[in-house]
């Protein structure tokens, strides 16, 4: 199935998927030719930076995952064909990434993740911490947050 923009494919084959152009899609020109040298820095750095907080992210609640490895992966794919080949081929985020290329899909089980974390989130700050509006906003803040990751589709609408 190709993505919107990219003709990207993902195919799962024994277990492993691989995300990528097909051969089919050679280009004559190397993507990275035209961006300089300190631009590709840059997003290389978003890159190492988003993908080490999304890493971390899996252990503390609240902190969001899903979104810095998506950072991570847009970053990658301007700076580091390695980098992204790497992220499209793991075993946990390959999936994810290739059903956010392939519209913008979130799974079941991760939406209701994301949920739980946040709801422990926002009681141990209610529990611990001193009631202020810094508490409130990011109370809101990740209110807001599963209400946008909840509005996304769970699966490929079928065409009737």
């Amino acid at each position: 199935m190709p993505a919107k923009n990219d003709n990207a494919v993902c195919l799962k084959i024994r277990g492993a998927f691989f995300a990528g152009k097909p051969r089919s899609y050679k280009s004559t020109v190397d993507p990275m030719s035209h961006t300089s040298t300190l631009v590709r820095l840059l997003f290389g750095l978003l890159a190492y930076v988003s993908l080490g907080i999304g890493l971390i992210a899996i252990v503390i609640p609240g902190l969001p995952t899903t979104e810095f490895i998506l950072l991570a992966a847009w970053a990658a794919t301007k700076s580091s064909p390695r980098l992204s080949a790497w992220l499209e081929n793991h075993r946990l985020f390959g999936p994810i990434l290739c059903n956010w290329r392939n519209g913008k899909i979130i799974a079941r089980r991760a939406k209701v993740s994301v949920t739980v974390s946040m709801l422990l989130c926002a009681g141990l700050m209610l529990v611990m911490l001193d009631h202020g509006w810094p508490i409130y906003l990011a109370i809101a803040g990740m209110s807001l947050g599963n209400l946008w990751i909840w509005s996304r589709p769970e699966s490929l609408s079928r065409p009737s």
